[in-house]
């Protein structure tokens, strides 16, 4: 279980960099928020997922490199959370829904990988 929700984490977080940032020009407008948050976003996303696919494709993951990986995920849930409702953004209803759509996502790796961590110390 655990080496196959840090391969789908991987997957999915690349795929979700490459969109925000190549396509945060048109992205923006969509979804009403600003083009820069957006890219940047993106970027830092590509070399997390490069990461999480080395853990997931390792013989043996270093247990506190995977816990490493869950608490990133939960911030990221929790910030994607709190840019909403702080007001840091104004998005469109798109948007609004997009932010939270991924921040549910991302929330369900980190679960799925917490759990993976109490079935197995480690990968192997």
């Amino acid at each position: 279980m655990l080496r196959l929700s840090l391969t789908l984490d991987a997957v999915v977080t690349a795929a979700t960099g490459l969109l925000l940032a190549l396509g945060a020009p048109l992205l923006a407008a969509l979804l009403g928020m600003p083009e820069p948050l957006l890219r940047w976003a993106g970027v830092s996303l590509l070399p997390f997922a490069l990461l999480v696919l080395l853990l997931a494709r390792s013989a043996r993951a270093p247990r506190a490199a995977v816990w490493a990986v869950v608490l990133y995920n939960g911030l990221w849930a929790l910030d994607s959370v709190l840019l909403l409702a702080l007001g840091w953004v104004s998005p469109t209803a798109l948007g609004s829904a997009f932010v939270l759509f991924q921040a549910v996502v991302v929330a369900g790796f980190a679960l799925a990988q917490y759990a993976g961590l109490q079935r197995s110390p480690a990968l192997g």
